[in-house]
């Protein structure tokens, strides 16, 4: 599966709420895979002025994103990330799941991943820079846990499932880091924006049980 860029398009009030998570979650893929583009800021520009649900918890995290994503422009934005995740040697905040769980990349939590991804029928594209562990990859996992047309696959038993074992553990520390770095602005708000996301998706979660 891959977390390349790629052109997002957003739903209409008219959408399901599963189509909804599933686009949160296409959209903070795209942000962390790399920096937003210019069509991806006109969006934000021109179109997106509502939260995902008026009054709802996440509205006022994603008011500071649109406001975030207004207030720059490709390069700021592009100068930003490679800043704070593309650094010579050690990147400033890391992306990668197996940092926050074990300290170190490429160890035990990123081999559960891929058995995990294994028994899902996913793979890693070939072309893709990124180990599975990066917080892109594992947000597209999601976003095809709730789109997918396989419904073995693609359930909220399965979504549960995954995001208990490789998204819930570590988000928060990496969204920490982020808000906590005095070169973040814009991820700042992406940063904020996730963590309530994230919340929202495990207080879901807990129904379920």
């Amino acid at each position: 599966m891959s977390t390349r860029a790629q052109a997002l398009a957003f739903t209409t009030p008219d959408d399901g709420e599963e189509l909804a998570r599933a686009e949160l979650y296409g959209l903070l893929a795209r942000l962390y895979v790399a920096a937003p583009d210019e069509p991806l800021l006109s969006q934000f520009r021109v179109a997106v002025t509502q939260a995902p649900q008026e009054g709802a918890f996440l509205e006022a995290p994603w008011q500071e994103l649109v406001a975030a994503m207004r207030a720059t422009d490709t390069r700021a934005a592009a100068d930003e990330y490679d800043a704070l995740f593309l650094g010579v040697g050690k990147p400033e905040v890391f992306l990668y799941g197996s940092y926050y769980l074990a300290g170190f990349l490429n160890e035990k939590p990123l081999a559960a991943l891929r058995t995990e991804l294994t028994r899902l029928g996913l793979g890693r594209d070939e072309g893709a820079g990124e180990t599975e562990d990066h917080v892109a990859y594992v947000f597209e996992v999601m976003r095809y846990l709730i789109a997918g047309d396989d419904i073995e696959v693609c359930n909220l038993e399965q979504q549960r499932r995954f995001f208990r074992a490789h998204v819930q553990p570590w988000l928060g520390s990496l969204c920490e880091a982020l808000a906590g770095h005095p070169r973040a602005r814009l991820y700042r708000a992406v940063a904020g924006f996730t963590q309530k996301f994230v919340e929202v998706e495990a207080q879901g979660f807990d129904l379920l049980e």
